[in-house]
């Protein structure tokens, strides 16, 4: 195939750029660290949005939608949250012609907004827990931006809960941690994710825990994909979240709150593409079966039609390629830079033997299959290759993660994947120290790879690695 991207080996960055362009996933915005996303990359936001809704409802919450623009006052009445994102807000002070009594705050996030209501519904031990999810966009204005990853506008879900005590908060926040986030990035993204805890250092603003999940991109950089913080009672004492208790008396509630956005399409990008383009795992492919027809004539736009419906009725997902008036290989091209799991190539020369071609888009594999056994096949492909993704990229981190002791070990074994370091050994001083090179610690994790419940537990083992 001809050379369409630059080489991952040559230049990551400009083959992520390029990868985005040429699969038309998405383009920039008119407004500087803005992005248009096109259609084929929101087919596959629908998709994460569709694995992720079904989870999160499954976990008792229920989607509601909360206003764009914020009082300036909201964010301050908890002031470590306001200090965390003031050099992100994007702030409205001028509405209708008019200078605007107090400014607004275009969300960065909804703690504080949701807080307000929170505390209007929540009354008694009844009401309790509330369990509530927004999809939404967001505005953190960004200096560096890059599509997907860092961009002033993006798009996700935050979930917003309240609880009437500190372990059912917790539990909760770590169902979502592992029930939603985990096993969704897992099998279905195919993402291998490393689950821990974050330092104080790097805790989410006004939160008093945040667990998150790094994946490890193709050049060894770590992307967090998504977090989930315990928010004590912090937001619940700015905002006046109170409910009457079983055996009388008014108590604070204890919240969470939790999200993941469309930098996970960056890191879907990142961990399986390669120099033909996107491989997007066939669970979560909008299209997971291209049916594509070579040339016409010779009852071969038949047999492609039968065979879309056949694969429609065994429950794939299928894409259909009729453009003779395009060449076969600029279609293929096309094809391949897109990540279809599978193509079905139907042409005369195949179909006078009583095959079409299946070829796979993770191992490059082009097989003639009896056209009776394109299902089977395909459904088989589907299944191996899903599997395939997953392993690769696991091996992948596997093969670019040192077991280091000392700080100084870290931050070089960082240059070009990640490091495992004993805590005791970095401590608040050494991630600071590391910080300064570049190097984040990304978690903490116990020994056998576990969350810990803080980070004062003895024989924590720190991830660093540089960062997206």
């Amino acid at each position: 195939m001809a050379r369409v991207l630059t080489p991952r080996s040559e230049d990551f960055p400009r083959w992520y750029q390029d990868l985005i362009a040429k699969a038309q996933l998405a383009d920039n915005g008119p407004v500087r660290g803005t992005m248009v996303i096109r259609p084929t990359g929101y087919a596959i936001w629908e998709r994460m949005q569709s694995e992720m809704d079904n989870r999160i409802k499954a976990c008792g919450a229920e989607n509601a939608y909360f206003p764009l623009f914020i009082p300036e006052s909201y964010l301050k009445r908890e002031a470590e949250h306001v200090e965390g994102f003031s050099p992100e807000l994007a702030v409205v002070t001028h509405g209708g012609g008019k200078q605007l009594a107090e400014p607004i705050v275009v969300r960065p996030t909804s703690e504080t907004v949701i807080g307000e209501f929170m505390a209007k519904w929540v009354d008694s031990y009844r009401d309790l827990p509330l369990l509530l999810n927004q999809w939404a966009n967001v505005v953190r204005w960004e200096l560096r931006p890059r599509i997907f990853l860092r961009t002033s506008e993006f798009l996700w879900q935050e979930g917003h809960t309240a609880h009437a005590d500190e372990a059912d908060a917790r539990a909760y926040a770590r169902k979502i941690l592992h029930e939603v986030y985990e096993d969704f990035m897992v099998n279905v993204l195919g993402i291998p994710v490393v689950v821990g805890r974050k330092t104080v250092r790097e805790r989410f603003a006004g939160a008093t825990s945040t667990y998150t999940l790094e994946g490890m991109m193709g050049d060894g950089k770590a992307l967090q994909l998504g977090t989930s913080h315990e928010l004590g009672q912090n937001f619940a004492k700015a905002f006046d979240i109170t409910y009457s208790g079983k055996s009388g008396g008014v108590q604070h509630a204890w919240t969470t709150s939790w999200g993941t956005s469309t930098r996970m399409l960056g890191g879907l990008i990142m961990c399986h593409g390669d120099d033909n383009g996107l491989r997007v795992p066939p669970r979560l492919a909008p299209v997971q079966a291209y049916i594509m027809i070579v040339k016409t004539g010779e009852g071969v736009g038949e047999a492609a039609a039968k065979l879309r419906d056949a694969l429609r009725d065994a429950g794939v997902r299928v894409g259909f390629d009729d453009r003779i008036d395009t060449p076969f290989g600029r279609r293929a091209v096309d094809a391949e830079l897109k990540g279809y799991p599978v193509r079905v190539e139907v042409g005369p020369r195949d179909l006078a033997a009583g095959n079409a071609v299946v070829v796979r888009r993770t191992d490059g594999s082009k097989t003639p299959v009896p056209v009776s056994d394109v299902v089977a096949t395909v459904l088989a492909a589907l299944d191996a290759d899903q599997k395939a993704l997953h392993d690769e990229a696991l091996a992948h981190r596997e093969s670019r993660t040192v077991s280091v002791n000392s700080l100084d070990e870290a931050v070089e074994a960082a240059a070009t994947g990640w490091a495992r370091v004993p805590w005791s050994e970095v401590g608040a001083k050494g991630e600071a120290e590391a910080n300064g090179q570049g190097v984040t610690v990304r978690c903490l994790v116990r020994p056998d790879g576990s969350v810990p419940g803080s980070e004062d537990e003895p024989d924590l083992i720190a991830i660093m690695a540089r960062s997206y």
